[in-house]
């Protein structure tokens, strides 16, 4: 079941410490970030879904699990790194925002593995419209897959516009913009070692 969970707010020291150095040296104010999920609490419930995909998957001979773009690929490493069954790994590339906001969807980039007759995990950073999800959902079963489970880390419920299934998720967020742990805004704060909401920017 995903957890839903309290925020604490971590000074701009703290923030700059937590980003580590980074090639642009250009002086700015860096912003105050709410932790919403610590890495502690990532970690755990990493190894709690990885547990769980590989008790339901423990006949399988290997599982393609196949991340979305940009978002999902330090969620895709920690998990698959978990795993006890083995695993093959692919990517798809859907992009749907600029910024905070979302427009149309486009297909950047499709599974370049055989994946048919295999079990198919689809791993996402975060599932809020559904849109995206669904896409990538309708281009794995095109692909001939035997079997498409979605694994989301952050299940942004009160964003869903279009219904999609999610078989693992890792936390229940709200209407919140979160950054960290792979997810970005304008492509910063992915390297985020927790994740954060942006003080002040609630789109």
């Amino acid at each position: 079941m995903p957890l839903r969970l309290p925020s604490r707010t971590i000074t701009d020291s703290a923030f700059a410490a937590q980003r580590g150095a980074c090639y642009d040296t250009r002086p700015m104010t860096e912003p105050t970030i709410n932790v919403l999920i610590s890495k502690e609490q990532l970690e755990q419930r990493l190894d709690e879904l990885a547990a769980e995909i590989d008790e339901r998957h423990a006949e399988a001979e290997v599982i393609a699990c196949v991340g979305v773009l940009k978002g999902s690929f330090y969620f895709l490493a920690d998990l698959t790194r978990r795993l006890k069954t083995p695993v093959e790994i692919d990517f798809v590339q859907i992009t749907s925002y600029r910024g905070t906001v979302r427009g149309r969807l486009e297909i950047k980039r499709r599974p370049q593995l055989d994946l048919s007759g295999k079990p198919v995990l689809l791993v996402e950073d975060i599932v809020d419209s559904g849109y995206s999800a669904a896409t990538a959902l309708d281009i794995l079963a095109e692909h001939g897959a035997s079997a498409v489970e979605l694994c989301t880390l952050l299940d942004k419920v009160p964003a869903r516009e279009v219904p999609v299934e999610i078989a693992y998720s890792g936390f229940e967020v709200g209407n919140d913009f979160v950054v960290g742990y792979g997810l970005d805004l304008d492509e910063r704060y992915r390297n985020l070692s927790y994740i954060g909401i942006i003080q002040g920017n609630n789109t």
